[in-house]
């Protein structure tokens, strides 16, 4: 039998419970709690009711080439003007170029991304030092070549995928949190291909990892996770560093086998897919205007909040995406 991703490594880790033993800490501010967390895109934070919910999860589905990189980027962007730090992109792309950020970021913002080393030699300390600590993008399998449906890997090739896979958790955890110690209040995961059943996909068993074990996960509890031995060492600065994970938001970019908006719209949710744990689901795909191909959105699910639920037309510029009135 094949362990999932967290089971090598966090094998060792505590287990106690920390949702019933852990102190409470009054020190994290909680004052923006039911605020929402704007996108960037004015017209969009309108249909969206305000914006976005903290703490919760928004999936971006669409075919290649339709936008979501730079709905990404402006959303990511625009956590300069609402919380002082720009967002941070996580690039799970596997299998040829990877998305592109950084021609787009310099493009349309004049915003140059600092990439993480594939891999740091520094102590796990240094996440306390901003100019080591503080990276905009990782690319984890930066042109592995790597398949990622289970279905694609005979046994042996699925194993190897697992143990590259473990060997850079501690990786992904270290990016994350070196970057909420410092501000960041907002990501992007970008680079999830298609695939048949998201049980198949080893991008959404990382994902899930992520988006449960670090990103929903309090803050000195991921820092455990980090420091393993040494937390206790560190202590006094992970609570001098403490952050409030319900105000982390996260926009997953999901690229679809449907290129049609009214594929995407008639497509079936399975139970336990991510989409269905979703709280808030937008689609971008092209719709027919005569004779004439366009692109357009529309917010399929938006829980815990009114949305306008229209098509909207949208044009792609150089200031990024610009609904149509």
């Amino acid at each position: 039998m094949v362990t999932t991703i967290r089971d090598s490594y966090l094998q060792d880790l505590p287990t106690t419970s920390h949702a019933s033993t852990r102190p409470r800490n009054d020190t994290v501010l909680t004052m923006a709690d039911t605020s929402r967390i704007k996108t960037g895109i004015d017209q969009l934070d309108e249909m969206l009711g305000g914006g976005l919910l903290p703490g919760t999860l928004t999936v971006v589905m669409g075919a290649t080439g339709i936008g979501k990189t730079q709905l990404g980027l402006q959303f990511a962007h625009q956590g300069q003007a609402q919380e002082g730090e720009t967002g941070v992109f996580f690039d799970m792309t596997s299998r040829g170029d990877a998305q592109n950020h950084a021609d787009y970021a310099a493009r349309l913002f004049d915003w140059s991304l600092e990439a993480i080393p594939p891999a740091i030699e520094g102590p796990l300390t240094d996440v306390w030092n901003r100019q080591k600590g503080r990276f905009d993008i990782c690319h984890i399998f930066d042109r592995a070549g790597k398949r990622v449906s289970v279905r694609d890997l005979d046994p042996d090739e699925l194993r190897e995928w697992k143990s590259e896979l473990n060997r850079k958790l501690l990786h992904t955890i270290r990016f994350y949190y070196g970057n909420f110690v410092h501000g960041v209040r907002r990501c992007v995961i970008d680079g999830i291909e298609p695939a048949e059943r998201a049980s198949e996909s080893i991008q959404f068993e990382l994902f899930e990892y992520i988006y449960h074990q670090i990103l929903r996960k309090e803050s000195d509890w991921v820092a455990r996770d980090l420091f393993r031995a040494q937390f206790r060492s560190q202590s006094e600065q992970v609570q001098a560093h403490a952050y409030d994970h319900r105000q982390v938001g996260c926009l997953m970019l999901y690229t679809s086998h449907e290129v049609m908006l009214d594929g995407l719209l008639s497509r079936p949710i399975e139970s336990g897919d991510v989409l269905s744990n979703a709280n808030t689901i937008i689609y971008m795909g092209k719709v027919r205007d005569g004779m004439r191909m366009g692109r357009a959105l529309h917010i399929a699910k938006h829980r815990g909040s009114a949305c306008d639920d229209a098509i909207v037309p949208f044009d792609i510029t150089d200031q990024g995406i610009v609904l149509q009135a």
